[in-house]
């Protein structure tokens, strides 16, 4: 298996980036149709065209390739979040359009489906449900702390703690729908569910650090 896996690996080393793309299209298809445990190497490598040879000389075992798709996919959706044409001198501009297109990604039938496998397979392999945090939830998480910290500098909000107040945001706008879609409770949510949902954590995060009226004038 060794040579194979070598020779293999040396014939594809000219598109390795495409061959890799090649396996993880075809990991993607199998994992979210079968789940992670009725997901075999032999059913990847026959659904994304390669022989096991090559499979294994890019990843050493299904936990591992499994791993690798969940930090792309996530990596890309929360890259894609958060750069976004966002007006980012408002902030009530910025939070509306970041929480309408973060529900709406977190609705999508991809993203619920991706997510009960990762949901599955995290209690016997921790790193894969570390791997999905990392890549997703905290990545942006992070990315709108950022931003919530420069508006804090600015005077547009009063925030001692940009990453508790990213936190608190993102789990306004989750709201309870993101258990009932992962419980198949609903199966999505209307426009306007949406922007009521984002609408009232938008309202009720400025609420609670927007910057402080001016004081009145003293009495003449």
């Amino acid at each position: 298996m060794d040579a194979e896996i070598f020779a293999e690996h040396e014939a594809h080393a000219g598109d390795g980036g495409a061959k890799r793309r090649q396996i993880i299209d075809g990991a993607r298809s199998v994992f979210l149709s079968d789940g992670f445990d009725g997901a075999s190497m032999n059913d990847i490598a026959h659904v994304a065209g390669v022989s096991k040879g090559t499979l294994y000389a890019y990843f050493d075992s299904k936990e591992q390739l499994f791993e690798a798709l969940v930090r792309e996919d996530r990596a890309q959706q929360a890259e894609r979040l958060c750069t976004l044409p966002y007006d980012r001198g408002d902030p009530r501009a910025l939070l509306g359009a970041l929480g309408r297109s973060l529900v709406e990604l977190m609705v999508r039938p991809d993203t619920v489906a991706h997510a009960r496998v990762v949901i599955a397979a995290a209690a016997k392999f921790p790193r894969i449900g570390r791997a999905f945090y990392d890549a997703g939830p905290r990545y942006g998480m992070e990315k709108l702390a950022e931003q919530l910290g420069v508006f804090a500098k600015s005077g547009a909000l009063e925030i001692a703690d940009p990453e508790l107040a990213a936190r608190q945001f993102i789990n306004l706008c989750c709201s309870d729908f993101n258990k009932q879609v992962l419980l198949g409770v609903i199966d999505s949510m209307a426009p306007s569910e949406i922007d009521a949902v984002v609408d009232a954590a938008v309202d009720m995060f400025m609420k609670a650090y927007g910057p402080s009226r001016a004081a009145a004038p003293p009495p003449a």
